[in-house]
């Protein structure tokens, strides 16, 4: 049986894109919720404005306990609410494919670093304290981050992009990190 996960859709389209590379690994629920659905695990999608716009990824990191991937805003998400602050990027990118060095763990795990990324964004985190940990940087700025005690991560690029080398197994490696958990 495969594990579910459930896409929270911060009205951005690329959360469909997460929902096809999703989809051929896990039974997928994508939706703007009102409360925290039901999940063993959850994604959070890429979208525009700020993270405190989306409350509902606050509400699944503070009352669930399921992985969590946060992409672009969700990412932002993350780092926010275990206390990192968020600020406008020094260039604004729509698509642009950069390189990025990272840990290889975690989404990460089994892919060569350094390795090619699609970006989207005008915000950025700009650091993260203790519990959370960067695991990925590029273009000067943070592009990955993971909690320390929780199977929590977070990606400021876009694993569902066409230019992203090693997008399909980022999210593969997600899934991997749900089932292991579920």
């Amino acid at each position: 049986m495969n594990v579910r996960v459930a896409v929270v859709d911060n009205n951005d389209s690329f959360s469909h894109n997460l929902e096809g590379y999703l989809g051929e690994f896990a039974d997928v629920t994508v939706g703007r919720f009102d409360e925290p659905p039901e999940a063993d695990g959850y994604v959070f999608s890429p979208g525009p404005g700020k993270p405190d716009e989306f409350p509902i990824m606050y509400e699944i990191l503070r009352d669930r306990d399921e992985p969590v991937l946060g992409v672009c805003l969700g990412h932002q998400a993350v780092a926010e609410f275990f206390g990192g602050s968020i600020g406008y990027a020094d260039e604004v990118v729509h698509g642009k494919r950069s390189e990025i060095e990272h840990d290889r763990r975690g989404v990460f795990e089994g892919i060569e670093s350094p390795t090619r990324v699609a970006r989207y964004h005008s915000l950025v985190v700009d650091d993260v304290p203790e519990p959370v940990e960067v695991t990925a940087r590029g273009a000067d700025e943070v592009m990955g981050v993971r909690h320390t005690d929780r199977p929590v991560f977070g990606v400021q690029f876009h694993p569902e992009s066409f230019l992203t080398d090693e997008g399909r197994r980022m999210v593969r490696n997600f899934v991997r990190i749900v089932e292991g958990h579920a």
